[in-house]
């Protein structure tokens, strides 16, 4: 990485704003040392911030951030509280337009911490930590003794918070993923994500497939062998978030050379259920997949949304509501492949045909249902003794749970066998390129749902 064009420098080095070059792009890139200025966030550094956002968006460039600091300036005041604030506002004005990628490579404290907020793309090193309330404030207010990395470290954001979408060893690590990042998404919206050429061929066949899904029906397995087998060999997928909300499963990848989203119920975690930090993970998949153009390929295996009252008091309508929204709003190419469980609420949110989706494929396996057989018959047939019961589930397998009706009906398009499931979803792809939506100006901002 070299430096270009130096838009910036702050107080004492502290904050520097530069174009530079990461992978095959350029972007402005704004980097804030906490080791100097003790660590806070002046005013100057702050305009360093914002003019680096502001170059972004008038360039049409990425904007990657490197962040490690304690805080607004306890010596500047209310001034550096207000710095703060025109650097938020700046950064807010780039979501939608053009990716927005911070790395926390150090403290990340109180209102400089939201920062991490505000990005698509969050990368946090091994030795970094993020919180908006410190260790000394945990105490003095509820009695609890915690320390940094216990209350904010890497561990705690990429497994229970999802704050951070990826994990770096070291800054030099951090860099390369987020050229990894970018190697995926447009420099802005207005264009389409870089197609690469693949030695892979689009019709490569995946027999293996046909041995992934279980014979027994509450079987498991990792949907991660079913994308690794699909998408481009020579170009592994990237996931983010991979250790929060483990039953949902989102990665960027190519298919035919070709970037996409990928969102994967996870049956190997939570039987594949979905409760609200696997519709928060999803939806802001989704969003920030539609806000640059990205193809969106949805594969569907869930039994429904995870019951609980606690989930239910929680706000699950509000939450998985997201979900739905989020797919309806999406106007990119959007590909539904239903593998297994596709029941209830959750089949609706998993962006089936009635959503949107442009077109929706389906395994034999796949099972199109409000809900399970047994969950059926306790309702339909509640009066049964447990012989009669038991035939009444395979009636009701045999008659439902299969992918056929709704084939009949038109909600699904294809019923494909899996071994050209790669050409299927490369096929589909295709027929949706020329999809289009007039929208004027920003189309809507990737905000944090």
């Amino acid at each position: 990485m070299t430096a270009s064009l130096v838009l910036r420098g702050g107080v004492k080095g502290c904050t520097s704003a530069a174009i530079e070059r990461l992978g095959r792009n350029d972007a402005v890139v704004v980097r804030i040392d906490a080791s100097l200025a003790a660590g806070s966030l002046t005013p100057s550094d702050s305009e360093t911030i914002a003019v680096a956002a502001s170059t972004a968006l008038r360039q049409r460039l990425p904007l990657v951030g490197y962040l490690a600091s304690g805080g607004a300036s306890v010596d500047h005041g209310i001034e550096a509280l207000h710095a703060w604030g025109r650097a938020a506002r700046e950064m807010t004005t780039c979501s939608g337009i053009v990716p927005v990628v911070l790395v926390c490579q150090g403290p990340a404290v109180s209102g400089p911490a939201l920062l991490l907020g505000l990005a698509d793309v969050v990368v946090m090193t091994a030795d970094s930590y993020a919180f908006v309330s410190g260790p000394a404030m945990v105490r003095e207010m509820t009695g609890v003794d915690i320390d940094l990395q216990r209350l904010g470290g890497v561990d705690v954001h990429a497994r229970r918070t999802g704050v951070a979408a990826l994990e770096a060893e070291d800054t030099d690590h951090a860099a390369q993923l987020v050229a990894d990042v970018l190697d995926f998404l447009p420099p802005h919206a207005d264009v389409l994500p870089p197609r690469r050429a693949t030695s892979d061929p689009v019709g490569r066949r995946t027999p293996e497939l046909r041995e992934v899904i279980p014979a027994a029906a509450n079987g498991s397995y990792d949907v991660r062998r079913i994308l690794a087998a699909v998408v481009d060999r020579d170009q592994p997928l990237l996931e983010l978030r991979p250790r929060w909300a483990t039953q949902i499963v989102t990665a960027l990848a190519r298919l035919g050379g070709r970037p996409v989203g990928i969102v994967a119920n996870q049956p190997q975690s939570m039987a594949g259920t979905i409760d609200i930090p696997a519709s928060h993970k999803a939806a802001r998949f989704v969003t920030f997949c539609d806000s640059f153009g990205l193809p969106i390929i949805t594969l569907v295996d869930t039994p429904g949304f995870l019951p609980g009252k606690d989930l239910e008091w929680r706000g699950m309508i509000r939450h998985g509501a997201q979900m739905a929204f989020a797919y309806a709003e999406a106007s990119v190419p959007r590909i539904c492949l239903l593998l297994r469980k596709a029941y209830g609420g959750a089949y609706i949110v998993m962006d089936c045909r009635p959503m949107g989706s442009d077109l929706c494929l389906a395994w034999p396996s796949a099972e199109v249902a409000v809900m399970g057989a047994k969950g059926a018959v306790q309702i339909l047939h509640r009066r049964a003794d447990a012989d009669e019961a038991a035939e009444l589930e395979l009636e009701y397998e045999d008659s439902y749970l299969n992918p056929w009706i709704a084939a009949e009906r038109g909600l699904i398009d294809d019923v494909i066998d899996p071994a050209r499931t790669r050409g299927a979803l490369i096929g589909a792809l295709e027929e949706t390129r020329a999809k289009r939506e007039h929208v004027g100006g920003r189309k809507h901002a990737n905000g944090p749902l």
